[in-house]
This record gives C-alpha cells, sequence and structure tokens, in this order.
C-alpha cells in the first residue's frame, strides 16, 4: 500500500464514493489521471479488459461525484467499462485478484458489491433493467436515481431497442448515457453507429429549454400531459429548424449531446443540470477507448483484453509457437474452403477478430457479414441467407447464442435450412466467468429436432466436420469447440468428409467404458493410458456427434460394460451423460453410469485448469473416476 500511497495519493484515500464526493471539483482531473494511471499498472501484471475502462474513466469519477450511490444506481452494460467503478467502490486493494479464482469478479455483480446494481457480461440489457429498477423505486415512493450506461456497440442489440420503446410510452424519470467511442470490440457497425456519430444537439437550445421547463413548472402552467405534447410539438419544430430528425426525440425521450467524455469537470455540470429531471432522457458522450494509453488510443481492438505487456515500452507480450488456436484453425479452413466454394458466406455477431472470422473479411469483403452485437438477428439472417442459396457459417460463442435460441428452432430448425453454426468459447472458458462459459449449448440444443450437434476431438477433425457440415443436404449443423489452444502442431489435413452420427473407438478395453465428446478426450489420453498402467483397461470412445448419437456404440457399451464413465464440457444436466443414460436405460441395459462434467450450478472465474479441478473434470479426478471400477 506504501507504494499505491506514494504514486496515487488521492486515490489511495478513496475507499468510497462518498470519500470522492468530498473532493472540490478542481481535484477530479487529478482523481481521473490517477485512476487511469491505476488500471494501466494493475493490468499490466493482472490482465483484463484493458481498453474499455481507459475511456470510461472520466464518466465513472462523475457519475459516482453526482449521483448518491449505492441508493442511487448505476446500471452498467456489458461491464468491460467497470474497472474504475470497482476500484472506486472499495474494491482498490483487492483489485489485484481481479479474474483470479476467488478474487474480484470479471464483470459487475450484486453478488460482490452493493453498487453493482445489476448483473453485467452480455449486452444490450441496461435499459431494460435500468427502466425496472427505477420503477421499482417510483412505486415504492423512493427519491432515488437511475441510470443506465450503454455503449454505441450495445445499442445494435435488439433487446436496446425494446428498451428504448418501453421507456418512451412509461412513466419513468430514467438517464440513459450513450457511451459512443465508434466500437464495440471491433469498430461498431450498422444504422445506429452511423446516427450515433452525426447526431447534433445545440447546448445553447437544450440550454433555454430547461430553463423555460422549469419556470413553466413552478407556475403550475406544465403538467405531465401538457408536457408530452408540448415535447412532440417542440421535436417536430426542431427537425424543421435543424432539417434533421432526431431519432431519440422523435420517441419523446429528451436527448443531450453529444459532449465531450474525457472532460470530467463539464461531465459533471451536465449530470447535475439533468440528474433531478422527470420524463426520460438521453445524454450522448463521446469517448475514446484506450483513453491515455498510446497503443490502445492507436488499436482499441488488440486492447480490448491484450493479456500481459511491458509498462515501460507498451509492447504486448505475446506468447511464441506451440499449437494453433482452434478460432485460427477455423478461420484459416472457412477461407480455405471459400475459395473453392463460393456459396459460402460468413456471419458474427460483433466477434470478427475473437472467431477469426475477420480472416475471410480480409479475403473475400463481400462475403463477411459483422453484423454487430445481435445474436437473434446473426441467426435469422442467416437464414434468410441460406433460403436464398448461399451456404452461411455462422460463428456465436456458445454462450451468446442463448440468446439467438428462438431464432435458431424457428428460423433455421424448423426450416431444415443448410447453415453452419460455429459455437466458439464452448465449455469452461476461463477467467471471464459464468456469465461466458459455455455451459450449456449442449444441453439446450439437443431437444432440437432434426439438426446435427458435434465436437471435434482435435484441430483436424474440425476441418473435416466443417467440410461436412458444408455438403449439401446437412441440415442446420452446429459445431462446438471451445476457447485457446488445441494439441496439433501439423494440423493442415486434407478436407474430408466424416459419417453424420458416427463415433470412433480410441482404444479397446474390458474394465470400463469412457465415453467422450469433444477436445477432451484428447486430453484423457494419458489417463486412459495411466489407468491401464494400474491395472484398468479402458475402453475410450469418441462419440464426435451429440445428435444424431452413435448407437452402434452404445449398444456394443452397453452388451460389454457394466461401468461407465461419460465426460464432457458442458453442464451435467442434458448432454452427453443423460443421452447415454437414456438409451441404456430404454434399451434394457442396467450399468453404473459416472456423468462427469460441468456441475449443476453457476461456475465462478479462474484459469481453466483451477475450474476444471474445481469441477471435478481434471486429469486426476477422471482417473480417480475410472480406478473406481477395480
Amino acid at each position: 500500500m506504501e507504494n499505491i500511497r506514494d504514486k496515487y495519493p488521492l486515490l489511495a484515500g478513496l475507499d468510497s464514493p462518498a470519500d470522492l464526493r468530498k473532493l472540490p471539483e478542481s481535484e477530479l482531473p487529478k482523481v481521473c489521471g490517477e485512476l487511469r494511471g491505476f488500471i494501466i499498472d494493475s493490468l499490466a501484471n493482472n490482465p483484463g479488459h484493458f481498453a474499455s475502462s481507459l475511456g470510461a474513466v472520466e464518466l465513472t469519477v462523475a457519475l459516482h461525484y453526482v449521483f448518491s450511490t449505492p441508493v442511487d444506481k448505476i446500471v452498467w452494460d456489458v461491464g468491460h467499462q467497470a474497472y474504475g467503478h470497482k476500484i472506486l467502490t472499495g474494491r482498490r486493494d483487492r483489485f489485484h485478484t481481479n479474474r483470479k479464482l476467488g478474487g474480484i469478479k470479471p464483470f459487475p455483480s450484486p453478488e460482490e458489491s452493493e453498487y453493482d446494481s445489476f448483473i453485467a457480461g452480455h449486452a444490450s440489457n441496461s435499459i431494460s433493467a435500468a427502466l425496472g429498477l427505477e420503477t421499482s423505486a417510483r412505486l415504492r415512493n423512493s427519491d432515488e436515481r437511475v441510470v443506465a450506461v450503454i455503449g454505441d456497440g450495445s445499442m445494435s442489440g435488439g433487446l436496446a431497442f425494446e428498451g428504448l420503446n418501453n421507456l418512451s410510452n412509461t412513466r419513468n424519470n430514467l438517464l440513459v448515457i450513450i457511451n459512443d467511442n465508434n466500437m464495440s470490440i471491433s469498430n461498431s457497425v450498422g444504422g445506429m453507429n452511423s446516427l450515433l456519430v452525426s447526431i447534433h444537439s445545440s447546448k445553447f437550445y437544450n440550454k433555454v429549454r430547461y430553463s423555460i421547463a422549469q419556470f413553466l413548472r413552478k407556475l403550475h402552467i406544465l403538467n405531465e400531459k401538457r408536457a408530452n405534447a408540448i415535447i412532440r410539438f417542440n421535436n417536430g419544430l426542431k427537425s424543421l429548424i435543424f432539417r434533421q430528425k432526431n431519432f431519440f426525440e422523435s420517441m419523446s425521450i429528451r436527448y443531450f449531446g453529444p459532449v465531450d467524455g474525457h472532460d470530467v469537470i463539464a461531465l459533471v455540470h451536465m449530470l447535475r443540470s439533468i440528474k433531478d429531471m422527470t420524463g426520460p432522457h438521453i445524454l450522448h458522450i463521446h469517448t475514446k477507448k484506450g483513453k491515455g494509453w498510446a497503443p490502445a488510443e492507436a488499436d482499441a481492438t488488440a486492447w480490448h483484453q491484450p493479456g500481459l505487456y511491458d509498462i515501460n515500452t507498451g509492447e504486448r507480450i505475446v506468447a511464441e509457437g506451440g499449437t494453433p488456436r482452434f478460432q485460427d484453425v477455423f478461420g484459416e479452413t472457412l477461407v480455405e474452403m471459400a475459395r473453392a466454394n463460393e456459396k459460402i458466406v460468413g456471419i458474427t455477431p460483433a466477434m470478427p477478430t475473437g472467431c477469426s472470422m475477420h480472416k475471410l473479411g480480409e479475403v473475400f469483403p463481400d462475403r463477411f457479414f459483422d453484423v454487430g452485437i445481435a445474436e437473434g438477428h446473426a441467426v435469422t439472417f442467416s437464414a434468410g441467407l441460406a433460403k436464398g442459396g448461399m451456404l452461411p457459417f455462422c460463428n456465436v460463442y456458445s454462450s451468446f447464442m442463448q440468446r439467438g435460441y428462438d431464432n435458431l428452432i424457428h428460423d433455421a430448425a424448423l426450416q431444415k435450412l443448410d447453415i453452419v453454426f460455429c459455437l466458439d468459447r464452448a465449455g469452461l472458458v476461463g477467467e471471464d466467468g459464468p456469465t461466458h462459459h459455455g455451459s450449456f449449448d449442449l444441453a439446450y440444443l439437443r431437444p432440437i429436432p432434426g439438426i446435427t450437434i458435434a465436437s471435434p476431438y482435435d484441430e483436424c477433425e474440425l476441418r473435416r466436420l466443417m467440410y461436412t457440415a458444408a455438403q449439401p443436404g446437412a441440415g442446420t449443423f452446429v459445431i462446438r469447440y471451445p476457447r485457446g489452444k488445441g494439441s496439433l502442431k501439423e494440423w493442415r489435413c486434407p478436407l474430408e468428409t466424416v459419417e453424420v452420427g458416427k463415433g470412433r473407438r480410441m482404444k479397446s478395453g474390458k474394465d470400463v467404458a469412457l465415453i467422450t465428446i469433444g477436445p477432451l478426450g484428447k486430453v484423457m489420453e494419458s489417463v486412459v493410458a495411466e489407468a491401464g498402467k494400474q491395472g484398468v483397461s479402458v475402453a475410450h470412445y469418441d462419440m464426435r456427434f451429440l445428435k444424431p448419437i452413435d448407437e452402434e456404440i452404445l449398444r456394443e457399451v452397453g452388451e460389454n460394460f457394466k461401468y461407465i464413465v461419460t465426460l464432457e464440457d458442458g453442464t451435467v444436466k442434458g448432454g452427453l451423460g443423460t443421452a447415454v443414460a437414456e438409451y441404456m436405460s430404454t434399451h434394457g441395459y442396467s450399468p453404473n453410469i459416472e456423468i462427469m462434467g460441468i456441475p449443476d450450478k453457476f461456475i465462478e472465474h479462474g484459469t481453466p485448469e483451477e475450474l476444471y479441478r474445481l469441477c471435478g473434470m481434471d486429469k486426476d479426478s477422471v482417473l480417480k473416476m475410472l480406478l473406481k471400477s477395480k
């Protein structure tokens, strides 16, 4: 703590926002400088979400300075930008544990702090959640204020528009702050981004309008009904004067901005002036991701979550060599297939670099579509492309596909369309925690009629499954694979089809059957060998497909084994283990089945190795389970 007090004397004395509010306004720029420096220093040694939090420093300080948090509520969207918020709300001295097992959570969570008003992790929910909190406060006759902070990237999500629609026709005093940095993780796309960049609103005009409204209310001339009528008339008049239609004000939502999001004093004055305003209102601020750190300002995408970096040189520390990441194999293979098949197109909801689909965009820009943070739209857009004769590869992170579930059922599977859904980040993803673990895809996909669900054993199997899924008549085909590196240095195997619904016996045995799906099977090869050394003969089966499942393998296992262990990187409820148990039960077999996977609870953050051990899915745990058959 001595170093903190020497280097950050103001920040070291801020144990809560109440301490911040004791400072004179003139000290706030210094607080912002120290807070930004503290984040930069901290993340050099303990990686996390970098550029977003640097860009929101002034906004964070201004919000906690003006509003009486935690009584007043701040609802952060996604939470990538909330590190400054965590540091100012009593978590400064524990910030070095951020994203570590047992440490500070990676995203805002009410379980962790009363200052975290609502859970964050997935985009576009802040307006709806904040409106609910504000409405609840009004119904309880509380004078607490609620603020939603949403980025321009999250504004592309359908839920944000649903929230805005309800905001415009419901009695409320909600303040929505749009943090516009022309980015989501990669560059923002779409009409909403263009709108936010182009909107202009006169500061003088807003000041005069606010003063007149306050004067009329004091004279009891202006009530809520008259105010709404005047606002509608005023919006029309403003459109004529400025020859511009403001999207928000056309919905009867007061709009202020855009303003400089890095001028903390100006932000404080603006927030004070609109804090007690009645009716829904929006403050539009402009910020720069990575503000204060030149490398991040120059390349905010690379510095979204940069990993380790040298605090002196600004260079990112990237591990060299080793095996490729599954997402890179996906990206390279997709380009290779697209060269041979002009019908292949790629779709991703705002994750082109994360899933490596940007590789397709670099070679075939007209066949690559980043649709923004809009998973449901990504799925239905893919269905339209398929119906029109194209072959879409739609890449969505497993956890985020949950938001496109209805679209997958109604628009893709029901029509039996040829679409390849590649679910990146399947299974336990590590430090991003429960909002990002891909725990549920095997279970939530398995009940859908007619679809194919597969998971590759290694990188070559990923290539073969992608090629198989691209064959005419393959239908709605899901391939799920984990985050990070695989196991093969030489992965450019020939593109060949595999028989759909056909698994493989990887090793024969007589004591116990180990049934796996996905890359965990590859990891467990050494465990199978070790069990043999300890006197247990293990038959290992790689199922490849969860649906259709290989019933020939299950029949072989049912007839020859009284002890079965299943292993999957997904929830134990409803996935591979459940499918095996259902088969054995309905076909008259009665083996002892041990289902190993992610337990029936939400798993916290930590390194993947720590979490596998925590969930009893590590090598030692599987070995102990296999040895039980002795």
